[in-house]
């Protein structure tokens, strides 16, 4: 049987970005709007934050323990300790509504960030990719916002969810090229309870993904069928990731800023950081970025 906990008291206004780093054996993962970096020490329950400079919609780690992050402006450099943010490059448009969101690495040290407009006005989001050169591409864009990457076990698919849309889509996958291709209907969220946000596959394939206004965690099986729903006591719990020594447990973060005043005392919980254990799924490890800052750092005159 599942099992739903609160592992963070601290209420975030929009939670993102769940990672588990095996050096540390500690969860990561992001206030937005706060916005900062939080850790979680699982043993103790301690929570560090860590403030940024502008809104964050995701990280990733790199290959030396630093992070890059995706920001309202741009691809951004991160060491912790001690603090230190320093800017990479900024694809994005002039409007000031626009904003770097979902993000994960792919398998070859790859950083895939999706874009949203905070108003979510017209089809302005995209998806780049940011190189260990530290040379970025849009792949693909004409989308409301950008959600739910997630790559399979077999680096052959790139999934990619258009919130707003009602859609997540799948790509053909090139590990080698990293290029994406032949873009397809892979699930609709427009019967269900529910919008798909973050997201993450299993070492089957399945793709767990947090159904965003709907409080519930989804399962859609490599055919593109929900087998599996399990309620959280967030409406609006945002993104999906293993964690634990053996990646079987699943952390979810949420938001409690898209509540309506009236909403608010019925979801407590919302903006809480949660754990759910027996699930019967293993994760796979979050791939890092493929630079070492440091190193490069040493290196130049």
């Amino acid at each position: 049987m599942t099992d739903v906990r609160i592992v963070s008291e601290v209420i975030n206004k929009l939670g993102e970005a769940p990672q588990w780093h095996p050096r540390d054996g500690c969860l990561y993962w992001v206030d937005a709007f706060a916005p900062c970096i939080l850790r979680l020490e699982p043993e103790s329950g301690d929570v560090q934050s860590f403030e940024m400079p502008a809104d964050i919609g995701s990280f990733v780690f790199a290959s030396d323990g630093s992070l890059v992050g995706g920001m309202r402006n741009g691809f951004h450099h991160i060491c912790l300790s001690p603090l230190e943010v320093s800017p990479i490059a900024n694809p994005l448009g002039p409007d000031p509504r626009l904003m770097l969101n979902d993000g994960k690495c792919d398998r070859a040290g790859r950083y895939w960030c999706a874009s949203v407009h905070s108003d979510f006005t017209g089809r302005q989001a995209e998806i780049f990719r940011l190189d260990p050169d530290l040379n970025v591409q849009c792949m693909d864009g004409g989308f409301i916002i950008g959600n739910g990457i997630a790559f399979s076990p077999d680096d052959r698919l790139m999934y990619f969810a258009d919130s707003r849309d009602e859609t997540v889509w799948v790509y053909d996958f090139d590990i080698k090229t990293g290029i994406v291709s032949n873009r397809r209907r892979f699930f609709s969220t427009r019967e269900i309870e529910g919008r798909v946000d973050g997201a993450t596959c299993d070492t089957e394939g399945n793709y767990w993904c947090a159904l965003v206004h709907g409080s519930a965690i989804a399962c859609i099986s490599p055919q593109g069928r929900m087998v599996e729903r399990i309620p959280v006591p967030a409406k609006h719990p945002t993104m999906v990731a293993f964690g634990g020594d053996n990646l079987d447990q699943l952390y979810v973060t949420s938001a409690s800023s898209l509540l309506s005043d009236e909403e608010r005392d019925d979801w407590p919980d919302a903006g809480k950081l949660f754990r759910i254990d027996g699930l019967g799924a293993q994760g796979m490890p979050e791939p890092e970025f493929d630079r070492n800052f440091s190193a490069a750092k040493e290196q130049r005159p």
